[in-house]
C-alpha cells in the first residue's frame, strides 16, 4: 500500500440519475424510439464475437437500404456525426486539392473548416441562408474552380432548406470531381437515392431522423471515392478515421482496428430495422404529411416559415420569430411549462428564427399539435 493520502475533494455521493421527460422537438437530438432504448440495454458480447459480426453484416445491409446505395464501404463510424463528416474529407482530400463548398448555412462553413485542416485549397460559392443552389450555379462554380471535391449540404440544419441533388452527380463526373453530401438531417426522413443521384460520399448522424441517441454516425464511400483513397501518396492523416484500416474491420477481413461501441451498434441496428419495417416510401410520406400539418398550423397562428415551401425540409422547420418577441425567452418557457424543447436560430439566424424538428419517432401528429398549442398559449401570454 502507498503512503500517499487519498484526496477526497471530488468524492461525491450523487443522487441516482433522474432526467426530465423532455419532448425533443428541436434540431437534434430527437427522442430515441423506445425499441432503440431497449436494444441499447442488451447485454454485451465481444466486438469480434461471431454473433456481433453477424449484427455488423445486418447493419451494413440495412444502412445501404436507408441510403439506397450498393457501396461496399457503407458503415457506422464509432463517433458522432461530425466524425463521419470529417472522415469523408480526411480520406479523400490531399494537400493542395481544390475543395469547393456550397455555403448556404452554418454547416457549409464547418465543411470548409475541416477541409482546410487537411491542407485543401478551399473555395466557396454562396447563397443567402435559406436558399439553395441551381444546377447552373453549381456548373459555373465547377467551371471556375475545377475542384477535386464538391461539398453540398443536402439538409441544412441551420436553415431548414433542402438542396436538390438530382443532376449534380452528372455535373461532377463531367468535371472529374467527387460529390460529397451532408445528409445528417435527411437520412431516414426524406427521399435519398445516393446511387441514382451519383453521390460519391456521404455522412449522417444517428440522433435525427434515425431516432437513435448520438454516438454513432453513418458513412459511405462510392467506388470513385475509394479509388481516390487508394491512390493517395501519403497516409490518411487521421489514424482513427482512416478507412483503409477501419474498412478492414467492417470488410471481409474483420481485422481489429478499435473496440466498436457494441451497445450503440445494437441501438443503431434497431433504428435501421424500424426503417425497413416501416418502408422508406411510407416513412418519407409520414414526415411530409406531418410537416405540412405543422406548416398549416403555424400559418393559422400568423407565423411564417423561413424557407420557401418548395425547398423546405419536412424534418426541420425554421420559423420566423415575430417582431417584438424574445425568441430565447419563448424556448425557455416551452421547457418550463411544457417540457418541450425547440431550437433557437444558429449563425445568421440567431435571434431571427426558431428551429422545430419533426424527425423519426417524433414525427407524429400529436407532437405537431402539442407544439402548436404551446406556441398559442405562450405567445398569447
Amino acid at each position: 500500500m502507498t503512503n500517499v493520502a487519498i484526496n477526497e475533494t471530488h468524492r461525491q455521493q450523487t443522487a441516482q440519475l433522474d432526467v426530465p421527460p423532455r419532448l425533443l422537438m428541436g434540431p437534434g437530438p430527437s427522442n430515441a424510439h423506445p425499441r432503440v432504448l431497449q436494444a441499447l440495454g442488451m447485454r454485451q458480447v465481444g466486438h469480434l464475437d461471431p454473433c456481433f459480426i453477424e449484427l455488423m453484416n445486418e447493419v451494413q445491409s440495412l444502412l445501404k437500404y436507408a441510403w439506397q446505395t450498393e457501396n461496399p464501404t457503407t458503415i457506422p463510424v464509432s463517433a458522432t456525426g461530425s466524425a463521419a463528416m470529417e472522415a469523408t474529407l480526411a480520406n479523400t482530400v490531399e494537400p493542395g486539392d481544390v475543395v469547393l463548398v456550397g455555403v448556404n448555412g452554418y454547416f457549409g462553413h464547418r465543411m470548409m473548416d475541416m477541409a482546410g485542416r487537411y491542407g485543401a485549397d478551399v473555395r466557396r460559392i454562396d447563397k443567402p441562408w435559406g436558399e439553395v443552389f441551381s444546377l447552373d450555379e453549381l456548373k459555373a462554380g465547377l467551371e471556375e474552380h475545377r475542384p477535386k471535391v464538391l461539398g453540398l449540404v443536402h439538409a441544412e440544419t441551420s436553415t431548414g432548406a433542402c438542396q436538390p441533388l438530382e443532376g449534380v452527380g452528372d455535373l461532377c463526373r463531367e468535371y472529374d470531381c467527387l460529390l460529397l453530401a451532408d445528409t445528417v438531417t435527411s437520412l431516414g426522413g426524406l427521399p435519398l437515392f445516393l446511387d441514382e443521384w451519383g453521390v460519391d460520399m456521404a455522412y449522417s448522424g444517428s440522433q435525427k431522423c434515425l431516432s437513435c441517441p448520438p454516438g454513432i454516425s453513418p458513412f459511405t464511400l462510392g467506388a470513385r471515392a475509394v479509388e481516390k483513397l487508394n491512390q493517395r501518396e501519403k497516409k490518411v492523416p487521421n489514424w482513427y478515421l482512416d478507412m483503409s484500416m477501419v474498412g478492414k474491420y467492417w470488410g471481409s477481413e474483420r481485422t481489429y482496428h478499435h473496440t466498436a461501441p457494441i451497445n450503440m451498434i445494437y441501438g443503431f441496428r434497431e433504428a435501421l430495422r424500424l426503417i425497413a419495417e416501416e418502408g422508406l416510401a411510407e416513412r418519407w410520406a409520414r414526415h411530409q404529411t406531418n410537416a405540412e400539418l405543422m406548416w398549416e398550423g403555424l400559418a393559422s397562428l400568423g407565423m411564417e416559415c423561413y424557407v420557401e415551401r418548395q425547398h423546405r425540409l419536412p424534418s426541420l422547420i425554421t420559423v420566423r420569430i415575430p417582431d417584438g418577441v424574445d425568441g430565447k425567452a419563448i424556448t425557455q418557457q416551452f421547457l418550463k411549462d411544457f417540457n418541450i424543447e425547440i431550437g433557437n436560430g444558429l449563425g445568421e439566424l440567431a435571434g431571427k428564427a426558431w428551429r422545430i424538428g419533426l424527425m423519426g419517432f417524433n414525427s407524429r401528429p400529436e407532437n405537431v399539435h402539442m407544439v402548436l398549442d404551446a406556441f398559442k398559449y405562450t405567445l398569447n401570454r
